[in-house]
């Protein structure tokens, strides 16, 4: 029954789009993104960085309430000191990397258009920062308090002192996964995967083509 239902345009444009992605010979700085963080060690990295989620304006207000208090008393506020928290938008997360105080960086994998973000990856392996991509914008978008987010960041003072061993663990892993894997990402090719009926055509035409050597 599903050849027949007339589906949402949106949901066919999604279709056309992975039957393009698999058919056509796609260049590896858009195959990268296809290439996403496993599971294990995606859910470690979400896990952690919800601990960093950025404050909310109740927070932020009961936070500076009490530092304008501890001025009046003339007291240091430990409950006036700014936690640290993940850094996102693009044109902040890229200023983090260029500076070289990015310690971890996290790619959407389903950003559109893709060229927003398609060079950020280069640009993390030129300045030697740490990066994965990772499913998906919407997931990235629950650590900073938004819908979406096309992309965050770690920075090396950005992160408590207990637990820095956890974070350099996961920062190892990543390495492993991209930065010492740059030569292969930069030269792998995708697509170019037939469809059933042309798998079949093939499949006949070499059993014939057998035949006829048979004989």
């Amino acid at each position: 029954m599903t050849r027949f239902v007339r589906w949402p345009k949106y949901v066919r444009v999604q279709r056309q789009k992975r039957v393009l992605y698999a058919r056509l010979k796609v260049p590896p700085a858009i195959n990268q993104f296809t290439k996403t963080l496993d599971k294990h060690n995606a859910a470690q990295i979400f896990k952690f960085a919800d601990k960093y989620r950025p404050e909310t304006r109740a927070a932020k207000k009961s936070r500076l309430t009490a530092q304008a208090a501890a001025q009046v008393d003339g007291k240091k506020a430990e409950a006036g000191k700014v936690p640290n928290t993940v850094k996102y938008g693009l044109k902040h997360v890229t200023a983090l990397i260029e500076q070289k105080k990015a310690s971890l960086v996290l790619i959407a994998h389903d950003v559109e258009p893709l060229e927003v973000v398609m060079w950020l990856p280069a640009l993390c392996r030129r300045q030697g920062v740490p990066y994965a991509i990772v499913k998906g914008k919407a997931r990235l978008g629950q650590i900073v308090n938004k819908k979406t987010a096309t992309v965050v960041a770690f920075t090396y003072n950005g992160v408590n002192p207990e637990d820095k061993n956890d974070f350099a663990k996961l920062i190892e892993a990543v390495k492993e996964k991209y930065n010492s894997r740059s030569n292969e990402i930069v030269k792998a090719w995708g697509g170019q995967k037939l469809g059933r009926k042309s798998n079949e055509a093939r499949l006949k035409k070499e059993k014939a083509r057998a035949r006829e050597l048979k004989l």
